[in-house]
Order: C-alpha cells, then structure tokens, then sequence
C-alpha cells in the first residue's frame, strides 16, 4: 500500500513539473521572437553591422584633403594640403662626452676646448658648443641576480650586495639613482629618484633569487634604450659577472644597439676571485665575460673594472665618481648630412695648435700619460617624413 501512494506522488509530481515548464516556454516565446526578428540578415556579402544613416547635421567630410601616406596600397598618391605637418628634421646636432684621464684613472681638468679635435669617418669636425665643469647624474644600477652566480650566501651573492651599497655612498642627494635587477627576466625594482629610501627599499628586495639564467644582453640594451631620451649627465652601471646564458639578441645586436642609445656603459665584473684557478671552458667563459664588459664600455665612452679584493671597491667607485661628474661635453653638426641611418665613427684626440698630440705634465713637469675616453660613434638618424 505504501509503495502504492508512493508511486502516485511521483506521478502527481512530474506531472506538476512539465505543467511549470509549458507555462514558462509560454511565457518566453514573444521575447524569443522579439529577438529572432533582430537577428543578422543571411546576406554575407555585407557587414553584419547595419550601417547608420546619415545625420543631417554632419558636416560632409568628403572633401577634406586626406593625411599623406607612402605605405598607401592605391597607386594614386595624395598631395598633402596646406598646413599638414612633416616630419624632417634637417640638422643634426650629435653631443660628445670626453673625459680625459691619467695613467691613475684620476680626471685631468682645465684643458682649453681648443685642443680637442673630433673627428667624424675621418672628417674633423668644427665644435660648435662646449663646457665642462661638475653636474648632477642620472644612473641606473643594472644588477646581475641569478640563482647561478648569486645564489643565497654564496661569495657571489654577497659581492654583489656589498658593490651596490658600497656604490651608494658616493652618491650626491641631487642625484638621480634607478635600480634594475635581472635573471631570466629584467624587473624594475625602482624607477628613477632623488629619495635614497626608495632606492634602499628596492635594494632590500635583493635576498633571494629566482631564476638560474642569466639575460645580460637583454637587460643591458632594454634599460639603454629606456634612458636614451634623458637629458644630461647619464650612465649605466652593471654589477655582475659578465656572463650571458640565454638572451634573445645576440653579443653583436647588444653592442649596435648600445652604441645607438648612446648611453655610457660601466661595468664592475664580479667572482674575480673565483675565476682566478679556473681551466678549461670555464676560464675561457670568463675571459669572454671581460673581453666583452671592456667592449661596452670602450664602444660607449664607459669604462670597466675587475677587483679581486674588496678594498678595491672604494677607489673605482672614486674613479666612477670622478668619471660621471667631470667631463667635457662638446656639440657639433656633422659635415655628413646624409640620412641614411649607417653608422658615423667619432674619434676624439688632443692637440697642439700645431696638430701634434698634445704634451700634459705633471706637477713636476714631467710628461704624463692620459686616455681620451668618448663613445666611438652614433648611428645616422633615417629619412622620415
């Protein structure tokens, strides 16, 4: 009996169910059609979007004169109209920083700008603005972090760290300081800043790192190409061993593109002293590492040094000091005028008013040798229009 009842309920149930579900598909079908009457006609050959018919008060723009383009894919090229904007610059204007050092890596100041010849593919130049004198700096701290060379308490990580603050002391509070740690990936740990607590507070993040590679060519050109539209007095430093294991560009596209920023390079190459009894591959990846930290910095006006010990640190970051505060900047306009984006060769040298290399003493009189450092060249900007 109970088996009974319970079968009719079930049945009163279903029953109940497929009534609610009709009443409720009667309910839905005019906003079904609604929608169905809406819909995108079968006409494929147009657009499904219907278009818009024309307002009165829209004024007719027909016949207005259409913005040039050369990568138009009509044959019919249109004239621009009068007061269209172009785009050419036709001068040039190319700055130069020359520092001039002694045989200690000391800055050597007071030479007249009547002795520094420039010369462009062989062609001197005619300088056109000079000056000199001590000014603020904007750099960035590029710094190698990988778990291969800065894993957590190992020498390596622990040179690193103290480079970078050792680095900081030196610094002037009008002086403008990013901070750019790298592994596989490059992060931006603080942008550029006067206030030393956001560059601690950056820094404070360098305890652990992540991953095992180690992308130099892209850190180095990807913060070069971000600081070439600076104004003033800039640099890059890069802290790390030199190394590269998997970057997207090669050693050969990181130089032109450095060299394009126009940026100086500074290196201080780390684990010197772990590579001091090194054989094999390893002693030839590391000969690599400082042959090509010493192309950075000679292709870029930049400069790059290898301590052993840690008592080392504070005369290059003296040198660094010296080197990025004191310089000689010139500006001139090349006598090439060709905009054919090659790359121009700049060579600066000092002279006599005779022509012969200029004769420096020292403070006894006797000669002294010095080094003329300046970027080896810019590459031509392009025709644009």
């Amino acid at each position: 009996m109970m088996m009974t009842n319970s079968s009719a309920c079930s049945r009163v149930n279903g029953a109940r169910r497929r009534l609610m579900r009709l009443m409720l598909a009667t309910l839905l079908l005019p906003a079904g059609a609604l929608l169905a009457q809406e819909g995108p006609t079968r006409d494929t050959g147009d657009t499904v979007a219907k278009p818009k018919k024309p307002d009165a008060a829209v004024t007719d723009t027909t016949d207005q004169t259409k913005i040039p383009s050369k990568l138009s894919t009509k044959g019919d090229k249109q004239a621009p109209g009068p007061g269209s904007p172009t785009f050419r610059a036709d001068i040039t204007t190319v700055n130069v920083d020359v520092g001039v050092l002694d045989n200690r890596g000391r800055f050597i100041p007071g030479i007249p700008a009547g002795n520094f010849r420039i010369m462009e593919d062989g062609v001197p130049q005619k300088i056109t603005n000079s000056a000199t004198g001590e000014t603020p700096i904007t750099i960035c701290l590029v710094v190698e972090f990988s778990a291969r060379y800065q894993r957590y308490w190992t020498q390596g990580w622990m040179q690193t760290l103290q480079a970078v603050y050792g680095f900081l002391q030196f610094l002037k509070p009008e002086d403008q300081v990013a901070v750019v740690a790298f592994d596989l990936r490059t992060t931006i740990l603080s942008d550029f800043s006067t206030n030393r607590q956001d560059t601690q507070e950056a820094l404070a993040r360098l305890r652990i790192p992540g991953f095992s590679e180690s992308n130099m060519f892209d850190a180095l050109t990807e913060v070069a190409d971000r600081m070439s539209s600076i104004e003033g007095r800039k640099a890059v430093f890069y802290i790390g061993s030199g190394m590269d294991t998997f970057s997207k560009i090669t050693l050969d596209e990181c130089r032109r593109k450095l060299q394009t920023a126009g940026v100086p390079v500074y290196s201080l190459g780390t684990l010197e002293v772990q590579f001091m009894n090194a054989s094999g591959m390893a002693e030839l990846d590391h000969l690599q590492a400082q042959n090509e930290l010493k192309t950075f910095g000679k292709e870029t006006g930049g400069q790059a040094w290898f301590p052993r010990f840690q008592g080392e640190l504070p005369g290059i970051f003296q040198q660094l000091n010296q080197a990025l505060r004191n310089s000689y900047m010139f500006s001139y306009s090349p006598t090439n005028t060709a905009r054919d984006g090659k790359f121009r060769k700049i060579k600066v040298d000092l002279v006599s008013p005779t022509g012969d290399p200029l004769r420096i003493t020292d403070e006894k009189g006797k000669p002294m040798k010095y080094a003329v450092i300046a970027k080896t060249g810019y590459t031509a900007p392009r025709e644009v229009e």
